[in-house]
Order: C-alpha cells, then structure tokens, then sequence
C-alpha cells in the first residue's frame, strides 16, 4: 500500500506535544498516511505558511488573514485565551498610556499576541516603540533593560512572577470584557489548500482523534509533554497544558468562530490586516 508523507509543523511545547502525542508515538491508526513533524517556533511557522510550505500547521490566528488563500482552518487545534492570555510585564505596573512611550520586546510581528497588543493599544505597531525577540527570550530583554515591557506568551503566563517581574495587562482578560466573554483567538492548526477536500477531512479526523487520545490518556501525554517543558515541573506542564488544550481544541464551536471573526475584523478596521478573510474550515 502506497503511503502520503505529509508534513505537520507545530511548536516545541507541552501543549502541542500533547496534542500530537499519539501522532508522534503511532497510538492511533493513519491509513495510508504518514506524518512527518517539524518542530518550529510559531513565528517561524507563520512565515513558512506565507510562502505554503507544509501540508499541515499550527499558525497564530493572526497569520490566518494572510494565508487564507493557500490554507484552510482544521476544526481542531485550536488554542484559545478563555479568561487568560498573552500578557504585558515588567519591573513594575506601567499603565496603557505609559506603555504607549515604553520599548516593548515583542514575540513577532505575526503572532496573535502581537494583533491583540495593537487593538489593546488602540494604534498600530508603527505607532508604538516595539523590538522582536524570540519567545524564550523576552523575559531576559526586560531584565537587562533592553525593553521596558514584555509581551508573553506560552509558559511565561505561568511563570512570569519567578523572573521578579509584575502584570501590567493580560490581554485575554480584556478580550473577554470587550466581546461578551468570548475566548481570544490565538492559534490553530490549518491545512494546504493543495489536498482534495477528501483527504482534508481524512487528516482532520485524525488530528482530532490524536487531541481526544491525549485527552482520554491525560498522564501519558502529559509526561511525553514534559521534554518540551521549559523551566516547568510535571504540575505546573499539566495546568500550562489544560489553558490550552481543552474542549475548545476539539471544536472551536460557534463562540470561538465568532470571536476569531472578531479578532481579525479588528484588525482590519484598525488598517493592520488585509481584508478580513471568510472563515474556510475543514467540514
């Protein structure tokens, strides 16, 4: 029997090594199917998606308005800010009006986490005084004095406060005031336009049924987890992975299609994004 290779980028974190467990591990059945996975960071991921190189990927949701031509949103795998999200810190509480003159250390220009600092702001990154600096390395850039204020995402949601700094805004929590409770759209995984709508629904039902494996086998997955698990013990992995892969990554549902309308309608309104594009999923 003849086997497909496709590839499938995510990032090397707990919780898309969680997701993926049973992809990685051969767990669940791939019919004639074989993936290989390619383990990037996200704004790596969101320019490789501009130019359409993988088969399959997780990108930030603020990427989707520039790749919707090339890729469709798979129903799962998503992650969303629901009640928490990217946040500001710093050395101390600076308010969004201080922030606004301040050098801020940001974890790429095509991340969510980047959109959504712009709509906080209420002006366009031209406006504001922003550096790029990988994820990982943020908290040392406001450390050193490099920037004043860091933009955060991943396990530094959790683990801000060991680096001596404070909150100055979560940007989940304020989605949430402004749009009905609604969680904040920050990544999901897409598939290249290229493949038959048949083998897009094949390979979505796998990936779901590789998140629902992880899911049903919590502890396994978990421990797989925890080779990516930067700076995290095996609890702190757990809750890290449960802000991210819970029932919204099954199926974003109507709420969180709608909040993703939202999201980009923003950003288009603001003059950062293209046209805001019509949601294509996988059906």
């Amino acid at each position: 029997m003849d086997v497909l290779t496709l590839t499938l980028g995510h990032s090397p974190d707990p919780d898309d090594a969680f997701m993926f467990y049973a992809l990685a591990k051969d767990l669940i059945p791939t019919p004639g199917l074989r993936f290989e996975h390619i383990l990037q960071d996200i704004q790596t991921l969101n320019e490789r998606a501009t130019r359409g190189e993988l088969d399959i990927s997780a990108i930030s949701i603020h990427a989707y308005a520039y790749v919707s031509s090339t890729y469709a949103l798979l129903p799962s795998g998503a992650s969303m800010g629901d009640g928490y999200g990217p946040m500001l810190v710093a050395k101390r509480p600076y308010t969004r009006e201080e922030i606004a003159r301040l050098r801020i250390a940001v974890p790429g220009t095509m991340t969510s986490a980047f959109l959504a600092l712009q709509l906080w702001m209420g002006r366009p990154a031209r406006e504001l005084n922003c550096v790029v600096v990988p994820f990982d390395q943020i908290f040392a850039a406001v450390n050193s004095g490099a920037a004043d204020v860091g933009l955060i995402i991943h396990e530094g949601q959790l683990t801000y406060r060991n680096e001596g700094l404070v909150l100055c805004e979560d940007l989940g929590i304020w989605w949430g005031r402004e749009n009905d409770g609604l969680p904040l759209p920050l990544g999901g995984n897409v598939i290249h336009k290229r493949h038959a709508p048949a083998l897009r629904k094949q390979i979505s039902d796998i990936l779901t049924a590789s998140i629902q494996f992880s899911l049903d086998h919590r502890p396994d997955a978990v421990a797989h987890s925890l080779q990516w698990a930067r700076d995290m013990g095996r609890d702190l992995a757990d809750q890290f992975v449960g802000m991210y892969v819970n029932h919204w990554t099954l199926d974003y549902g109507e709420k969180g299609r709608e909040s993703i309308r939202r999201f980009l309608a923003r950003g288009q309104d603001m003059g950062v994004l293209p046209a805001a594009p019509p949601l294509e999923f996988v059906s």
